[in-house]
């Protein structure tokens, strides 16, 4: 208890956490004053203030932001006078004073507040304006330098499986700084000599200073701590938190499905291209059930199912694509939140995230954020706007007419994720990002044709009304095969009322409508073996759809060998995160 209390005192008293070294005498000077935290928000009512009094004792003080500097001066004149009075009441004699009734008054100290010009605050002006970054506080002889919303950690926390070879990216939560504006300082556990305890210190500073470390195979069997400094574009500085692993790095598991492919992306595009990328991830929802265990996987190792296992090859993979859009499916929220974000928020990634009605999982699109910056959103649920909006009259009406589809249709979770990019170097290069997941079932060639109809119909209301003119980009699993009505429709432009996935559930489930979209799309890397390969099932069902009148294609990344695919017999495996495969492409404006 007493460690913890002294290490909040020194928070306040010492000057912030590892801040670079810079000279001067004025520096000097101020980081030998005690600090006064200032946390003020213009969203909240009040302002907080902590401090430790001359008497030693922590102050925690919570002020209206529009009261006058006046009162919340006189208050910590009455605190540090209590402060006083208890300091002088330690002998015998005092207790016996208090015992007694008699009273020991101590005088307030004199507390002014300066700007750090030097001049004196007015009692009058608001505490929200009174309160500045560099002002000075005096009570009584004791000089404290105001910090107001200095840079602070709010969560620092690392993966619980930590594997040799694979990148470890920490979660690191934030107020009034930023992560690429951080500290970050790696250690690792000291292995005892000879088997027998550890002399000295338990940690060893690692030679990594970035904010991702990739543990060599050296420290299998060793933990982890991170020391995190918190700052901000400013080269403000807060103070440090440490945190340390749960467990030991374990050995990876050798060669990856995906090494070979990193071999062509091992740098990032030049601002005239784009590398795109589509991945179906695989939930954790969906992996960790007893049906996936014994029926859908059972050649795949229990562990390599666990998704913090598999979230290691994930975060691997994708950073080694160097990709500036990625579209994924079936991604677990808690796992976007926890990992994916903040590990690809360290490669330079900025991430979207659209869950699907009633699931715990959804889409996600990432971008590179030097290379675009985002416009606009425009995520829809298949089933809502279907209901509900004007623009999607036409086809509701038809739908009508099969009621027995149309419930099912209506049933369904599937979402669309729209994002409007805009280049950062050149401002007239604009892309509509679309991502989505389709219905899965086979059967269900008619509820996918009517899903992409108003996917379709979406993207049109915003690259050709909202956005008239910018190219289309529209990645997903559309657990659609090239022979299925839904590549044709999507490829063609046209499905004719005929085609044989309107009754792909039987007679009953009918529904006959010609229906078209007005885009020339291509599939940028072509039409695979198979992006999806398990036990009882291999095909090709992922694609990257672009719009050949505005891009082109300059190169598709390898797939997978068959031989690298089915080492471990099927997907997902020991060396492969998901039971499909990422396709990847670099495009060019035309």
């Amino acid at each position: 208890m007493w460690r913890r209390l002294r290490s909040a005192l020194w928070s306040l008293r010492g000057s912030p956490a590892e801040p670079p070294p810079v000279g001067g005498a004025a520096r000097a000077a101020a980081m030998a004053m005690e600090r006064a935290v200032v946390r003020c928000v213009p969203s909240e009512p009040k302002l907080s203030l902590r401090l430790v009094l001359p008497d030693g004792s922590a102050r925690h003080m919570q002020r209206d932001q529009a009261e006058p500097l006046g009162r919340a001066l006189a208050r910590i004149a009455t605190n540090a006078a209590k402060g006083q009075g208890k300091a002088g009441k330690k002998s015998k004699k005092a207790r016996a004073e208090v015992e007694a009734g008699a009273e020991a008054v101590a005088e307030a100290p004199a507390v002014r507040l300066f700007s750090r010009d030097g001049a004196a605050v007015a009692e009058e002006v608001p505490n929200a304006a009174a309160w500045q970054d560099g002002a000075v506080l005096h009570i009584g002889a004791a000089r404290y330098r105001v910090e107001r919303n200095p840079p602070a950690l709010t969560e620092l926390r690392l993966p619980r499986s930590l594997l040799a070879g694979f990148p470890v990216c920490p979660k690191v939560s934030t107020e009034f700084a930023a992560p690429q504006h951080c500290l970050f300082r790696w250690f690792r556990e000291q292995r005892p000599a000879g088997g027998g305890d550890a002399a000295g210190e338990a940690w060893v500073e690692a030679a990594a200073d970035g904010r991702v470390f990739t543990p060599s195979n050296a420290l299998v069997g060793l933990r982890l701590k991170l020391r995190c400094t918190p700052g901000d574009a400013e080269r403000r500085y807060g103070p440090a938190r440490e945190v340390e692993s749960s467990g030991p790095v374990e050995a990876g598991p050798g060669a990856c499905t995906f090494d070979a492919r990193h071999l062509y992306t091992k740098k990032v595009c030049g601002h005239g291209s784009v590398r795109a990328v589509t991945y179906n991830v695989l939930a954790d929802t969906y992996a960790q059930t007893e049906f996936s265990r014994t029926v859908l996987y059972p050649y795949c190792a229990p562990y390599a199912l666990e998704i913090d296992y598999r979230q290691n090859l994930l975060k691997k993979e994708l950073a080694g694509y160097s990709a500036d859009l990625i579209c994924l499916q079936e991604v677990d929220k808690s796992v976007f939140v926890d990992s994916l974000a903040p590990a690809l928020d360290a490669f330079g990634l900025e991430g979207l995230f659209k869950i699907k009605e009633k699931q715990h999982e959804g889409l996600a699109t990432f971008y590179r954020r030097d290379k675009f910056s985002l416009l606009s959103q425009h995520d829809i649920a298949f089933s809502e706007v279907l209901a509900a909006e004007p623009l999607h009259k036409e086809l509701r009406d038809q739908l009508a007419k099969y009621p027995l589809v149309q419930e099912k249709v209506l049933q369904r979770s599937s979402v669309l994720q729209v994002s409007v990019l805009q280049s950062t170097t050149d401002p007239s290069r604009k892309l509509c990002v679309a991502n989505t997941h389709l219905y899965w079932h086979p059967k269900g060639g008619n509820i996918r044709l009517i899903q992409i109809a108003v996917a379709l119909s979406h993207i049109k209301h915003v690259a050709c009304d909202l956005y008239p003119g910018i190219p289309v980009v529209f990645c997903g699993d559309f657990n659609s095969t090239p022979s299925s009505g839904t590549y044709s429709f999507i490829s063609s432009g046209a499905i004719a009322e005929d085609h044989e996935d309107w009754v792909s559930n039987g007679e009953e489930e009918r529904c006959n409508m010609a229906l078209s979209h007005p885009f020339k799309l291509l599939s940028a890397c072509g039409e695979p073996a198979y992006t999806n390969y398990v036990g009882g099932f291999h095909g090709c069902l992922d694609y990257i759809f672009i719009d050949k009148n505005a891009l082109e294609v300059e190169q598709v990344i390898p797939l997978p060998s068959h031989e690298e695919v089915t080492t471990h017999q099927a997907l997902p495996s020991v060396s492969h995160p998901s039971d499909h495969i990422a396709l990847i492409c670099d495009l060019k404006w035309k």
